[in-house]
């Protein structure tokens, strides 16, 4: 796992990554940037007291939490964006470690959209059920990790599987492999977590789990796995 997460970073900081991270970054900002001038501009044209300095005030204040807040959404937002991305990205990641996979299965909208909701349902109800958890420290960040780690996890993967084996398959090989994936999971959620990494996380998390499936799917051991990639590493 930690070959596969080395691998991962390389290929988040490759050339062909470059544009999808960067179009994501400068249309978050974008957004956020209009957002926070929206914000501005509604409450600089409001008086709420009717008295200059304290409507002043309010105008600066309110100017500061709008930024604030878009601060505080910009990582999310900047994921959200990303998520479009994806399917390029594996693709790439792909290309450049695993030469001749062949074509892709193609899963159709209606396959992609009942798999995002199913995953959506049971990431509610989880959290639901949990809910009284996490008020009580430090027990909190245990179910934190452990069930957003399989959230997280089993999102990616299917990302990553359905791309190359059917939903049947796929779905034997989450159960016989659903620790080690639950722990994958658990890795991608602590670099969703990093402040400035959580602005590529979905791209490292996207081609993290691609060597994870690949060294699966392979029955490599993890010193197999290692030499074959570096094998591919030299032949690129």
């Amino acid at each position: 796992m930690l070959t596969a997460l080395r691998f991962a970073l390389e290929d988040t900081l490759a050339p062909e990554q470059r544009r999808a991270i960067g179009i994501s970054l400068a249309l978050a900002a974008l957004l956020l940037a209009l957002l926070w001038l929206g914000i501005d501009l509604l409450i600089a044209h409001s008086r709420v007291a009717g008295i200059w300095w304290l409507d002043t005030l309010i105008d600066l204040a309110g100017g500061a939490t709008a930024l604030l807040l878009a601060w505080m959404l910009f990582p999310a937002l900047t994921m959200l964006i990303l998520g479009f991305f994806l399917d390029g990205i594996v693709a790439a990641v792909e290309s450049r470690r695993y030469p001749g996979l062949g074509p892709i299965r193609r899963r159709g909208i209606a396959g992609g959209l009942a798999g995002t909701l199913r995953l959506l349902g049971l990431a509610l109800l989880l959290n639901l059920l949990v809910l009284p958890l996490y008020l009580v420290p430090p027990i909190n960040l245990f179910i934190y990790y452990l069930l957003n780690g399989y959230l997280i996890g089993r999102e990616y993967f299917e990302v990553v599987a359905f791309r190359r084996v059917d939903e049947g398959v796929a779905r034997a090989m989450w159960r016989r492999h659903r620790g080690g994936l639950v722990l994958a999971g658990m890795v991608v959620v602590f670099l969703l977590s990093l402040p400035l990494v959580n602005l590529v996380a979905p791209v490292m998390a996207a081609a993290f789990m691609l060597h994870v499936f690949e060294g699966l799917r392979r029955g490599e051991t993890p010193e197999t796995f290692a030499g074959s990639h570096q094998v591919g590493l030299i032949e690129d």
